[in-house]
């Protein structure tokens, strides 16, 4: 009965909603969506990206030809135009032939054995972006400290010039992948501040599933040599020590750091016939990490950006206001990408009618994250009412984070972030297996048609679907969604206190 009534309830939400929508909208939604429903070159586009151009970290050869990728794909799509704008990283980086090895004392199974074996073994890791090398170093002592509570730092007793090892949970859900990244900065923090020597993370995969993460989110080197290891050996370690054995490791991160690099992001625009001074934007970020070759994180989406330029243009239909494509980089860095554009266009984003950002792989869209603003809920319906044939139905006022909307957001800009089931991202999430195979080319059209539609709806309301908001209404919007908390605990609360992040008044 309880499954009948909600089919019921939202047949008729989607017959008044579809009653409410003008003609013409409807007619636009559904000849967008029709367009993006026919083949195209979204697949051969990915393949390029991810089989011959491969991970993309700025500062490499690698993403250099991904923008030029990008410029040429966003032209064969018929922009009305395309352009790069470069911005800085502070520093670059790139993993060297990071090593570690463990001992420790086994157990004496026969009384009579004057010499008691030792358990030695390699381990399986890689480093953490952004973090500094480490020299070689022999017969370090290995200290488990859980989680890295406070509580098991205390217990874990005199961590100076040693290696610590942080205990994790297996990535399951959205929850549990932002805990990793939440968690990290205080564990750095203990670390430091006790001279530790490097810090060992667990990695939340399990089969030996290698990974990559920064925890320095703007472009700067961390405080300290980290290393992220297998699951298995880490876990191995952790009940070598519980038993009693001590144990020593040999690491080694020959990281290259180097100084300021020039990145960029590839912007290509549709112009708007009666408002083009007003835009929406439309993006994705094209860089990755290196491990894998980034289809699901986050090739998929870029080629989906540029499929919804083709569909727009190849539908004969010309939004009121102009959209902007945006292939942005540094986004694994720290947002540095999109928080550059922000920066740069701060003076007319008063024009800026919203924002669409995909970044979560082919997981089926199941409505979108409005940052915070409740104001633009009823229009926002109406206009993704033609979407709810793929499912998409939800819309929530949840400040989301991690991703490229986030710098718009506290700019006051509108924004809305795809929802997105989690299906096989979260295991391929920044690893070795995020490759091509894993993409799912039927959910990615559908996405296609969302994207294309939702964008061109926003650029051709009669109106902007809201104002942009003050320095005061971002600020309640934080407090309202609990968002302050997630700022303080990632370190971040100071430098919007500050006025160093997001808008000025």
């Amino acid at each position: 009965m309880r499954n009948l009534k909600a089919f019921c309830l939202c047949f008729i939400f989607t017959t008044i909603c579809l009653a409410a929508t003008p003609p013409t909208e409807k007619d636009d939604a559904a000849r967008i969506i029709q367009t993006a429903l026919q083949p195209s070159p979204i697949e051969s586009n990915l393949r390029h990206l991810t089989d011959e151009i491969g991970g993309r970290v700025p500062g490499t050869p690698a993403m250099q030809r991904a923008v030029e990728w990008g410029v040429k794909m966003f032209t064969a799509a018929g922009a009305d135009s395309v352009h790069t704008e470069t911005f800085t990283i502070p520093h670059s980086w790139a993993e060297g032939a990071t090593e570690m090895s463990v001992s420790a004392t086994g157990t004496a199974l026969d009384p009579n054995l004057t010499q008691i074996p030792k358990i030695e073994f390699r381990i399986r890791c890689v480093s953490i972006a952004w973090a500094p090398a480490l020299a070689p170093v022999k017969h370090v002592p290995v200290v488990d400290v859980g989680s890295g509570s406070s509580d098991e730092f205390k217990k874990a007793g005199d961590i100076s010039g040693k290696i610590i090892l942080v205990h994790s949970v297996v990535l399951k859900t959205w929850d549990d992948l932002f805990a990793e990244y939440t968690n990290a900065p205080p564990v750095i923090t203990a670390a430091v501040n006790g001279k530790a020597r490097a810090v060992a993370f667990i990695a939340t995969r399990e089969h030996d599933i290698l990974y990559r993460h920064t925890n320095s989110f703007a472009g700067e080197i961390d405080r300290i040599p980290q290393v992220l290891v297998a699951r298995e050996d880490g876990e191995r370690i952790g009940r070598l020590l519980a038993s009693g054995h001590p144990v020593w490791a040999d690491l080694s991160i020959p990281s290259q750091l180097g100084g300021p690099i020039k990145a960029a992001n590839v912007v290509a625009e549709i112009k708007g016939s009666e408002k083009p001074d007003e835009f929406v934007i439309l993006g994705a970020h094209l860089d990755s990490w290196e491990l894998g070759t980034g289809a699901l994180d986050n090739g998929c989406n870029a080629v989906l950006v540029v499929d919804a330029l083709r569909t727009i243009k190849a539908s004969g239909l010309r939004p009121r206001r102009s959209i902007r494509f945006i292939l942005f980089s540094g986004e694994e860095e720290g947002l540095l990408g999109s928080r550059a554009y922000a920066t740069a266009h701060r003076p007319e984003l008063d024009k800026a009618a919203g924002v669409i950002i995909y970044d979560s792989g082919t997981g089926k869209t199941t409505g979108f994250a409005t940052g915070g603003r409740k104001d633009v809920l009823d229009t926002t319906k109406r206009i993704i009412a033609p979407l709810q044939q793929f499912g998409v139905t939800e819309l929530k006022t949840d400040m989301e984070w991690g991703t490229d909307h986030f710098d718009f957001m506290l700019e006051g800009v509108p924004t809305f972030v795809a929802d997105q089931e989690e299906a096989n991202y979260l295991e391929n999430y920044h690893a070795v297996s995020d490759t091509y195979d894993k993409v799912d080319f039927v959910q990615l059209k559908k996405h296609v048609a969302e994207a294309a539609e939702f964008a061109f709806a926003l650029a051709n309301l009669p109106a902007k679907i809201g104002p942009r908001f003050t320095r005061a209404q971002i600020e309640q919007s934080l407090h309202e969604t609990g968002s302050d908390q997630m700022f303080k605990a990632a370190g971040m609360w100071d430098a919007w206190e500050s006025g160093n992040l997001g808008r000025q008044k």
